[in-house]
């Protein structure tokens, strides 16, 4: 029996989110359908480096998998590819060791959020970047990324509905990049709380456009109460960039 390390990348938009659901076509459910078809319809399950909500895209997702299948690296990829759907794209499978797990062994998860700042809706990219027509201040946003900055117990942040008990994540990096009609936000941290990132950049939108100062995000951390921080940003605009291990 090999374990296996694969990166997988997905355009969320047709799915019901990363994990299995009763009812909802699911990432997780279309791997584990192919590998199914590989091993003779044998039952085999897939563990993933984190879980997406519905409409959101990956990039470098990682996932582990065992099998008892003597298959190349590459000819796992290839022949998953030649299973799967068109919007699921196996970038890389590798050899993995015994003890290898893709969420727990991991050391540090990168997100990426799109904003699409053109005055008009673009057909084209309504499913891959929010639309947020609105003025920001560039120096505002910059100010209250560096307030994640750390480690913060990050309940103000995190869904209600998340049932962790540990809110406590370190942010590393929160940079944002500008380019045309487009604002790209990178963050890096330990690990990410349900919701957390899109929560994230909702709040700071609020600081971009004035409505709130950024230092009151370090006194949303205090309170650690979702009802404290900004709304939470549509999910079609981020992106589970990779993870590092």
């Amino acid at each position: 029996m090999q374990r296996w390390k694969a990166t997988v990348s997905y355009d969320g938009t047709l799915f019901a989110g990363y994990q299995v659901q009763p009812e909802g076509r699911t990432v997780q459910s279309e791997i584990e359908r192919s590998l199914a078809k590989m091993h003779k319809g044998g039952e085999l399950r897939i563990s993933a480096s984190g879980r997406t909500d519905a409409g959101v895209h990956a990039i470098g997702q990682v996932f582990h998998f065992d099998s008892s299948l003597a298959i190349a690296p590459d000819r796992w990829e290839k022949a998953l590819n030649a299973l799967l759907p068109g919007d699921i794209r196996i970038t890389e499978v590798e050899a993995a060791a015994p003890d290898f797990h893709a969420r727990f062994s991991a050391k540090k998860k990168e997100y990426h959020y799109r904003l699409l700042t053109c005055p008009q809706p673009d057909v084209f990219r309504r499913n891959y970047a929010y639309h947020f027509p609105y003025s920001l201040d560039h120096g505002a946003l910059e100010d209250g990324m560096r307030m994640f900055l750390g480690t913060h117990d990050f309940t103000s942040f995190s869904s209600a509905r998340s049932a962790v008990e540990d809110k406590i994540r370190t942010i590393y990096s929160f940079q944002m990049e500008t380019s045309n009609d487009e604002i790209l936000f990178k963050v890096s941290g330990s690990g990410f709380l349900y919701n957390m990132v899109r929560i994230m950049i909702g709040t700071l939108l609020d600081v971009g456009q004035g409505r709130i100062k950024p230092q009151e995000i370090g006194e949303m951390l205090k309170k650690k109460d979702r009802s404290a921080a900004g709304k939470t940003a549509p999910p079609h605009g981020l992106y589970f960039y990779q993870v590092t291990y």
